[in-house]
């Protein structure tokens, strides 16, 4: 069995926490057993290596995550869309790196879900007993239904076709509802119907064939080449809702979708993250700040206000929701970013009526790690070094480099850095445009910096 888990989305349901770069399930708001902050893809991450399921997984996600990803939960495989298409194209090209990377056989059970449900363990045993369901000859796709609670209108909704069995644990799908309102949702839980928690899975060979059936390629490489003729809908829409053989396999335990302020802060153990202070008086309200300027909340109950470089948010946690309706037309540069080697917050940007930018940003390395070896054709860059120390190679020659050093770097300059302690650099970037297309790299990793250096030489 293989695992494909999903992570994309556009990082504007939690905004200002969440962006472009760092998606809902990277903010580190939760808690796990030893009361340290983790996102929702690191608890996930840590249920699923508790169950033996990390080494089937991959990811299928953009390439603004790969970064954050490789940041929280090391390096694991990842398929990178070339842009957002949507699930069915995510699932269609990772379910040909399965098939020609790592060679995987037709038959074999693949399971699809998000990477950042809220669950217990034993979701993920209920997880692998898909893998029984999907391996029976009359199955096309299986689904998990998870058993509601209330009425929901958030959720789509699964009818199966009989209400219960004794000899097997999987029942036939006889329709699905998109998102119901209260009333029909009522009705349809009176019918058994179940949540559709976005977990479901089927053989290789079937998805590999209904690709073969539209006309695209069922080799890793010639679909990516031609990623952009993927029809651009859900795997709902695209495949579920067509298949003639669907099941669904009832989930009774724990299940919740944290995509929204109201429904994230249910689970935060502490009322306050960051600085600030909420009044005695005050009931049901929360503080999540990563600003260094204190928040104080005073006389309004059942209140979220999130702050970061990004923006602000005060809002009724009954409305939160809407966040994504007013923030869709913010597009400006990530203020933080998690990396590969450590994180990055953007301090302040200024652009002059004479056309030159100034920005300003404070970055960590993590000890050990190095940025790349790169050169800019369009700014130059000054670096103080505020904390740690580390190793520089600038323009062919390697220096040792500590707290209170200050170095520029000219425009067109060959540069790297790699930490010895963790290290903090308060960047100043001037130029006339600054921009991350203007970071050529060379070189990722040290070693590879280090013989790019000699061979030049010689």
């Amino acid at each position: 069995m293989k695992l494909i888990l999903l992570s994309g989305g556009s990082g504007k349901r939690l905004w200002p926490l969440s962006n472009d770069a760092r998606s809902k399930q990277f903010i580190k708001i939760l808690e796990d057993e030893n009361k340290n902050k983790v996102s929702m893809v690191q608890r996930v991450w840590s249920q699923l290596k508790s169950c033996g399921l990390d080494s089937q997984s991959i990811i299928a996600t953009s390439a603004s995550q790969k970064d954050m990803i490789y940041s929280q939960i090391g390096s694991v495989p990842l398929v990178i869309e070339p842009e957002r298409r949507d699930t069915f194209a995510a699932i269609a090209l990772a379910t040909t790196y399965l098939k020609s990377e790592l060679e995987c056989d037709y038959n074999e059970p693949v399971i699809v879900l998000p990477v950042d449900p809220y669950v217990e363990s034993s979701f993920f045993e209920k997880v692998k007993e898909l893998e029984q369901v999907i391996s029976l000859p009359n199955v096309d796709i299986s689904l998990l239904g998870v058993k509601p609670t209330i009425p929901s209108e958030k959720y789509g909704y699964i009818q199966p076709k009989i209400t219960s069995t004794k000899d097997r644990n999987y029942l036939a799908v006889n329709s699905f509802h998109e998102k119901p309102n209260k009333e029909t949702a009522e009705e349809l839980i009176k019918k058994n119907a179940l949540w559709n928690c976005g977990v479901f899975g089927f053989k290789l060979g079937y998805l590999m064939n209904l690709l073969e059936n539209r006309g695209l390629p069922t080799n890793y490489l010639d679909l990516l080449s031609q990623y952009d003729s993927i029809p651009k809908n859900s795997f709902d829409y695209e495949i579920v809702e067509n298949a003639s053989n669907v099941t669904v396999t009832p989930y009774k335990g724990y299940w919740k979708d944290l995509g929204t302020w109201n429904t994230l802060t249910d689970e935060m153990t502490d009322n306050l993250v960051g600085k600030g202070v909420i009044d005695p008086t005050v009931t049901n309200s929360h503080i999540i700040n990563e600003l260094d300027i204190p928040v104080t909340l005073i006389g309004s109950s059942n209140i979220v206000v999130a702050a970061s470089a990004d923006g602000i948010l005060v809002s009724d946690k009954d409305s939160s929701p809407k966040v994504k309706d007013y923030v869709s037309k913010f597009n400006g540069r990530p203020m933080y970013e998690e990396r590969r080697w450590g994180w990055y917050k953007v301090l302040d940007y200024k652009k002059y009526n004479e056309g030159n930018e100034v920005l300003t940003k404070r970055i960590g390395i993590i000890k050990g790690k190095n940025l790349s070896y790169q050169i800019h054709f369009k700014r130059s860059e000054t670096w103080t070094i505020v904390k740690g120390e580390g190793i520089m190679l600038l323009d062919g020659e390697f220096k040792h480099i500590r707290s209170g050093d200050t170095i520029h770097i000219p425009l067109a300059t060959k540069h790297a850095i790699k930490a010895i302690t963790d290290i903090e650099i308060i960047e100043v970037q001037m130029g006339d445009e600054l921009v991350e297309e203007d970071i050529h790299r060379i070189s990722l990793e040290w070693d590879s910096i280090i013989n790019e250096s000699l061979l030049s030489k010689s």
